[in-house]
Order: C-alpha cells, then structure tokens, then sequence
C-alpha cells in the first residue's frame, strides 16, 4: 500500500464532525431521546466526539456507547481464528430511542448490516440513523448515511484510513492504493 493522498486533516476532521453533530440536533430537534452508538474500532471516538460536541452545543449530555458487531459479521467463518470480541456497551435502554450509529468509513453497507441486527436484538429504537465521516461508495446492499462528512468515490485498488488520535495517535483521513501488480 502506498499512501496516496491525505483527504481531511485534523481540522477538517473536527469541523466535518461538528458539522454533522448540528445536523443531529436539527433533525431530532434537540436531544430528548437520543442515544449514540459507535461501531468499534474508529466508531467509538467519533461518538464520543459527537457528544461532547452536542453538550457544548446544547449544554445537555447525550448517552454514548459502543459497539462490537463481530458475531453479528456475515463473513465470521472467514475471520482468523484469534478474532477477539469486545462486549458492546449500551449506556442506556434504546427501546423506542433515536438511535445514532456512528462508524468510519461506510464502504459496502454489510458492517452498518450487522450493526443494526446487534442493536435490534437488544431493542426496537425508534429510529436507527447512520452518521459516517467518509462515504467511499462500491454498496453490496442498499444502505446509505443519514450524515456524511466527505464523499470519496473511490476505485476498489484504493483503500480509506481513518486515524483518531484515541486509537493511532493522530487524527486524519488518508487515502491509500496498492501497489501494481
């Protein structure tokens, strides 16, 4: 892999999620019954970034959790062996909620797939909206973002990283394509 492009730098990773967090709050007309919900690994920090931008915004606190959809995966046997699953973390009762499910990159739809049936079976929220910070297109199944911070057409040699300072020590949005074969 070779490191094409940077995409979003940090500020432009900020105001991407601030951006998306107003759209939040105008939708759902403020916070009453909104729950986040990040899909592990780079999810997580988005949610939490999303909320402390929703309580400045807002000056109320949002619950925020995190979701581990490993065993929910339709591609589980192809896994390695030493796949490890992290227990999800529902902060609250979703039931009847308006539920934020917040990941990276949305690419072929089958995570955000997977997410929605480990959020169902604990619960049937009101809504489940999908907040991602790069949409880079090529679905396999009809599911598309309710917030966006970038569209990236992007070839299927091309690859989207997503760094948080949280979990790789610095924030951005690279894109990155293999070498020729």
């Amino acid at each position: 892999m070779k490191k094409k492009t940077v995409l979003m730098d940090e500020a432009a990773v900020l105001r991407a999620l601030v951006r998306i967090s107003h759209e939040i709050l105008e939708r759902n007309k403020g916070t009453d019954d909104l729950v986040l919900l990040g899909i592990r690994t780079r999810g997580v920090p988005m949610a939490e970034r999303i909320r402390e931008n929703i309580r400045s915004i807002e000056g109320k606190e949002v619950p925020c959790g995190s979701l581990d959809i490993t065993l929910y995966r339709d591609d589980l046997t192809e896994l390695s062996q030493d796949a490890s699953v992290v227990s999800s973390h529902f902060p609250c009762d979703i039931i009847n909620k308006n539920v934020i499910l917040l990941d990276d990159v949305l690419f072929t739809g089958r995570t955000v797939r997977a997410a929605i049936e480990a959020i169902l079976d604990k619960g049937r929220p009101r809504t489940i909206q999908l907040a991602v910070l790069v949409d880079r297109g090529h679905r396999e199944l009809p599911i598309r973002a309710d917030y966006v911070g970038k569209n990236v057409p992007t070839s299927l040699r091309e690859t989207i990283d997503v760094s948080f300072v949280e979990t790789d020590g610095e924030t951005g949005v690279c894109l990155t394509e293999t070498e020729g074969e």
